[in-house]
């Protein structure tokens, strides 16, 4: 299948970086979101991405243009009927995204991919709440999306091969790469990294060391880029907190316990870099 139109659902940090990437890649992207501002923020967060790429010459005003051309907005799950595939990139909230692929399922021509950006949650599941459940994939972005090269491929237990397959050349089709993995609460990325990050929360929420201090033991100890609570933040506490308790209801399993400091975190809003405050405090 070849794939040349694109929908994705969600504007936010994700889901604006995968049209940004789509469109790019000279694909037409039509990004989705409940109201205007959603979308024009998520456009503008675009538009951002790409003058910083202009200034730091990797791209040219050009391809700016040609991008942002590529690009349509709507508010309306029904201006993705006619797409070949629909990403789905809302919040980390199973009912919501089994809400919206029943949706989608009913509204996308016959043949169209489903596909979500979940973190941890059962694709298998998702595909079930389709009449198309063969044609459900997971495709999970690493976050920045234009800057990680990384797209986790997820088969839930009905994917077909053929969407497999068109999954895994449209992610090398614009520009990232493609690594299968089975469906399993977390997949492989956030069954690794979450625990880690949920780990140095209780480490912070017992005192034992400042976020700075733990951050600066993770980048020099062990030569991490980013340490793990300053990536919480990238993250989203809320997402963070999210996958936790996938993995922990999951595996039933102590080891995933999470943090309790997550819950009160996300009570008071602190949330990380989206809302200006989380380990650490954002002035921009």
């Amino acid at each position: 299948m070849s794939i040349k139109t694109v929908g994705v659902v969600g504007a936010g940090t994700m889901g604006n970086g995968i049209v940004q990437v789509c469109a790019a890649a000279g694909l037409e992207v039509i990004m989705q979101d409940i109201g205007e501002a959603q979308v024009e923020r998520g456009l503008n967060t675009i538009a951002g991405s790409l003058e910083r790429l202009i200034k730091k010459e990797k791209i040219s005003a050009a391809d700016k243009a040609a991008t942002l051309t590529n690009i349509e907005t709507t508010t309306s799950l029904e201006e993705l009927a006619d797409v070949d595939i629909v990403i789905e990139a809302a919040t980390e909230n199973e009912a919501l995204k089994l809400d919206i692929f029943a949706q989608l399922d009913k509204l996308c021509k016959p043949g169209a991919i489903l596909a979500s950006n979940t973190s941890s949650i059962s694709l298998t599941k998702i595909a079930g709440a389709t009449a198309r459940a063969d044609q459900v994939i997971g495709m999970h972005f690493m976050n920045p999306v234009p800057m990680m090269a990384l797209v986790e491929v997820i088969r839930a237990l009905q994917t077909s091969d053929a969407t497999y397959q068109a999954v895994h050349q449209l992610s090398e089709a614009i520009g990232k790469i493609p690594i299968e993995a089975k469906d399993s609460p977390g997949f492989v990325a956030n069954r690794i990294l979450i625990p880690m990050i949920n780990e140095a929360a209780y480490v912070y929420y017992e005192g034992l060391a400042s976020a700075e201090g733990i951050d600066e033991i993770m980048k020099l100890g062990m030569a991490h880029p980013m340490g793990p609570l300053m990536l919480a933040d990238l993250i989203g506490l809320d997402t963070c907190y999210a996958v936790i308790k996938v993995l922990h209801e999951g595996f039933g399993d102590s080891k995933y316990r999470p943090c309790p400091i997550w819950q009160q975190m996300v009570d008071a809003g602190y949330l990380g870099r989206k809302t200006g405050r989380g380990f650490y405090s954002y002035d921009d």
